[in-house]
C-alpha cells in the first residue's frame, strides 16, 4: 500500500479554481522540439518533391504526436518530482537522437529513427502505468490501452526502420494512420473495451498553455532560421523585404492565434465538463495543422528571401501560400471547437489565399510573400474589431 501511496503522489494535485503551471522541467524538455521543427523544415526545403513532402509529413507526424503524448501524461503526473523529471530527461535523449535522424531517416538512419521513436512512446506510457496506483482502475486501463496500440505501431515502425525504400514508406505510414486513429477510436482492447470520457480528464489550463507554447516553438524556429538567413546575405532593397515581410508575417500568426483564440481555448477547456473530448479534439488533433502551417511557412521565407525576384516556382507558390492556407485552417477549426462558429474572418482568408495560389505563379516570390503577409493582416485586424465588442463569456463559448 504504501508503494501505492507514493505512487498516486506521482500524480498532480488538482487544487479547484487553481491553474496548474507549465513547470521549468517540461519548458527544458520543450527546448528538443525547436530542434526537431528545424530539422523537419530544412529536410523539405532540401527534398521539396511529392514524395518528400509525403516523407516530411510522416516525421511531422511522428514528432508532433510523441510531443503531445508526452503533454497528456505530464498533464497527469507531476513534472516537479524526481522520477517524472528523469522520465522528461530520458525523453529528451530520445528526442534528440530522433531529431537528429530526421534528414536521413529515409536512408542509412531509418532504424536509429524507428528505434528512438518507439523507444519514447512505448517507455513514457509504460512510465506511467507504473506511475499509477492500483486503485485507480479507470487510469490504469487507459494507460494498458495506450501501451497495447504503441505497441502494436512500434513493430511497425522498427520493421520500416529494417526495410528499404518504398516498404520503409508504406511500413510507416501504416504505423502512423495507426497511431492517428487510436484516439478517435478510444483506444479499444479486447476485454478492457473501449476508454471512458472520465479517463481522459485533464487539467484544461494547462494544457491549452502547453500547446501554446509549441506554437511559440514553431513561430520562434521560424524567425531564428529567417534572422540566419538573412545576415548571409548581401542587403538588397528586395530580400530586405523579403524579411520584413516574413517578420510581419510571423506577427500577423501570433496575432491571429494568440490575441483571442488561446485565452478563449483555455477558459474553455478549464471550464469544460468533458475536458478530455475536448483537449482531444482542439489541441491533440486540430493544432497539428496549425503548427505545419507555420513550419511550411517557415520554409517559404527562406526560398523567398534566398531567390526574392523572377517568377515563382511550383515549390515557392505551395509554401508560400500553403503555409498559411494551412495555419488558417487548423486555427478556424481549432476556434470552432471552442467557439462553436466558425470565424468569417479566417474563412474570407482562406478563400483569399485560395485565389492568390491560383495565379501565384505569375507573381515574384517577393510580391507572393507580401500578398500572404497583406491577407494574414487583414485576417487578424478584422478578428480583432469583430472580437473587441463582445464579452468575455461570449468569446470563451
Amino acid at each position: 500500500m504504501a508503494a501505492d501511496d507514493h505512487r498516486g503522489a506521482m500524480f498532480r494535485v488538482i487544487v479547484p479554481n487553481q491553474h496548474s503551471r507549465v513547470t521549468n522541467a517540461e519548458l527544458f524538455f520543450d527546448l528538443v522540439f525547436v530542434f526537431a521543427v528545424t530539422q523537419i523544415s530544412h529536410t523539405l526545403l532540401h527534398h521539396f518533391t511529392p514524395l518528400g513532402a509525403v516523407q516530411v509529413t510522416i516525421l511531422f507526424l511522428a514528432v508532433w504526436w510523441v510531443w503531445v503524448y508526452t503533454t497528456w501524461v505530464t498533464n497527469w503526473l507531476n513534472p516537479e518530482l524526481t522520477p517524472v523529471r528523469i522520465m522528461l530527461f530520458l525523453m529528451m535523449l530520445g528526442g534528440l537522437m530522433l531529431s537528429t535522424t530526421i534528414p536521413s531517416a529515409f536512408e542509412g538512419r531509418g532504424l536509429w529513427f524507428a528505434i528512438a521513436y518507439a523507444s519514447m512512446q512505448v517507455g513514457r506510457t509504460a512510465f506511467w502505468l507504473i506511475a499509477t496506483p492500483a486503485h485507480r482502475t479507470l487510469v490504469r486501463h487507459n494507460a494498458i490501452r495506450i501501451l497495447a496500440w504503441l505497441c502494436v505501431s512500434g513493430v511497425l515502425w522498427i520493421l520500416g526502420g529494417l526495410s528499404e525504400g518504398e516498404t520503409r514508406l508504406w511500413l510507416w505510414l501504416a504505423a502512423i494512420v495507426w497511431e492517428y486513429i487510436s484516439p478517435a477510436a478510444r483506444f479499444w482492447v479486447p476485454k478492457l473495451g473501449f476508454s471512458s470520457v472520465e479517463a481522459w480528464a485533464v487539467e484544461g489550463s494547462h494544457m491549452a498553455e502547453r500547446c501554446s507554447l509549441f506554437v511559440i516553438i514553431a513561430l520562434g524556429e521560424a524567425i531564428v532560421v529567417n534572422g540566419a538567413t538573412f545576415a548571409e546575405l548581401s542587403w538588397t532593397a528586395e530580400n530586405i523585404t523579403a524579411f520584413l515581410a516574413a517578420l510581419i508575417g510571423a506577427i500577423a500568426m501570433w496575432w491571429i492565434y494568440f490575441h483571442k483564440g488561446a485565452e478563449a481555448g483555455s477558459e474553455r477547456l478549464s471550464k469544460s465538463v468533458e475536458s478530455g473530448r475536448l483537449a482531444r479534439l482542439a489541441y491533440t488533433y486540430l493544432h497539428m495543422p496549425i503548427i505545419a502551417g507555420i513550419i511550411l511557412t517557415a520554409v517559404s521565407d527562406e526560398l523567398v528571401l534566398k531567390h526574392p525576384t523572377g517568377h515563382s516556382d511550383i515549390r515557392t507558390v505551395a509554401s508560400t501560400v500553403g503555409g498559411p492556407l494551412v495555419f488558417l485552417v487548423g486555427t478556424i477549426l481549432f476556434k470552432h471547437s471552442i467557439r462553436g462558429f466558425l470565424q468569417l474572418s479566417h474563412g474570407v482568408g482562406i478563400l483569399a489565399l485560395l485565389g492568390l495560389g491560383w495565379f501565384g505563379g505569375h507573381l515574384s516570390p517577393l510580391w507572393l510573400s507580401v500578398a500572404t503577409t497583406l491577407i494574414l493582416i487583414v485576417v487578424a485586424v478584422w478578428e480583432s474589431l469583430s472580437l473587441g465588442s463582445k464579452p468575455e463569456e461570449a468569446e470563451a463559448h
